[in-house]
């Protein structure tokens, strides 16, 4: 098993933010505390921590500095992307494009765009629950100015071929802009966003072990956005606020020490991924939805009969925490696994499983122990 008792098998949700990024945020917090907009010596001081962290984020996705912004989060970096492009570019075309399985904070801003009278075009899979690029470029008219495809599904972890996609809807109509939602691959999966037709990008720290309330977006030069609130002028004006500079500290610090072992990372998760799925084969009452177009550190899977939020709960009390699908829903019923054809009763008794750095195969072996046991003790009190 891991260090403590516990088994956290949740790491799509959050991650145990890392020595490194505690350490950096503490010491922003007690030492460079200042405003980084101060004019002062403690000003200047704050104010290196974020020439610091573009310095860093920005030389691993080859990006240039002054084309990141923070955000609070993913959630506004996906808002301010599609209000932001939708009233910019408003004069241009009524319609965006949107994948069927996109994170619920695509998926309302995208119902509030649609209730203001913008044309909505949700892209599903196909029968075999994978995305083909060509059925994106086939909705794509003059009329559409973005698409927006997730980059590794959050519930499932399929992966979406962004960077086809990205490249396919321009070679239609060079001026469609081409956002994604990078949160479950950011430094999981290579990306880099020089030339890769990818003209906006949303990160998120607590996915990769930073805190929470700190995330990016990546706005290429030359795209324009309407900001979506107003204020003081900081970050070219597009995302005011006073800076977060120990939040910011931290996701820097997260970022280069994931970077640094991410081939290492992969490896260990593409090991667990394939112990785990040796360990479930025997198993006739559970079905895997993951195959080899999903990450391996994302494993969806149903228990015949067993609803998921009931066997849940019974991993729980062994100190065992998994997921009932996206963190967001909270339990309510999945449009992901309905939009990726699967049944409503292995809809209802569907886990997600996602490794961590830490995770061992003892884990998974106490994690398969108590799923047989849920499996023979719950099934006894249908």
């Amino acid at each position: 098993m891991s260090d403590t008792a516990e088994i956290y098998l949740d790491n799509s949700a959050t991650t145990k933010v890392c020595p490194a990024a505690v350490k950096a945020v503490v010491e922003a917090m007690t030492q460079n505390y200042g405003n980084a907009a101060s004019l002062h010596r403690k000003g200047y001081e704050a104010e290196q921590i974020l020439i610091q962290a573009k310095k860093i984020i920005s030389s691993i996705l080859r990006c240039e500095q002054q084309e990141l912004y923070f955000t609070s989060g993913a959630t506004e970096s996906n808002n301010l992307s599609l209000f932001g492009i939708a009233q910019a570019y408003r004069k241009k075309g009524n319609r965006i494009v949107i994948s069927a399985i996109e994170h619920p904070s695509i998926m309302e801003a995208a119902k509030v765009l649609e209730q203001q009278g913008w044309e909505i075009v949700r892209v599903f899979p196909r029968q075999d629950r994978n995305f083909y690029v060509e059925d994106f470029v086939d909705v794509v008219n003059e009329k559409t100015i973005l698409v927006s495809a997730m980059m590794v599904n959050n519930e499932t972890g399929l992966i979406l071929p962004i960077l086809e996609i990205a490249k396919a809807v321009k070679q239609k109509y060079p001026t469609v802009l081409f956002h994604t939602d990078a949160v479950q691959g950011f430094l999981k999966l290579p990306i880099k966003l020089k030339n890769s037709g990818i003209d906006l990008l949303s990160a998120s720290a607590h996915k990769i072990y930073g805190p929470k309330g700190i995330g990016l977006l990546y706005l290429k030069k030359g795209v324009r956005l309407t900001p979506l609130f107003y204020g003081g002028g900081q970050q070219n004006h597009l995302r005011v606020g006073t800076d977060s500079t120990a939040l910011i500290a931290g996701f820097a610090a997260a970022v280069k020490e994931y970077h640094d072992k991410a081939q290492m990372y992969i490896k260990h998760y593409q090991q667990l991924n394939e112990y785990l799925n040796g360990l479930i084969e025997p198993i006739s009452e559970i079905t895997v939805h993951t195959s080899k177009q999903h990450v391996p550190y994302i494993v969806n899977l149903s228990i015949d009969r067993i609803r998921s939020e009931i066997m849940l709960h019974y991993l729980e009390q062994f100190g065992i925490f998994v997921s009932s699908g996206s963190a967001c829903s909270k339990g309510a019923h999945s449009y992901v696994l309905g939009a990726l054809g699967l049944s409503d009763a292995q809809i209802d008794t569907a886990l997600r499983i996602s490794f961590g750095t830490q995770t061992t195969c003892q884990d998974l072996e106490q994690l398969v122990k108590h799923l047989k046991g849920g499996i023979s003790s719950l099934a006894k009190m249908k």
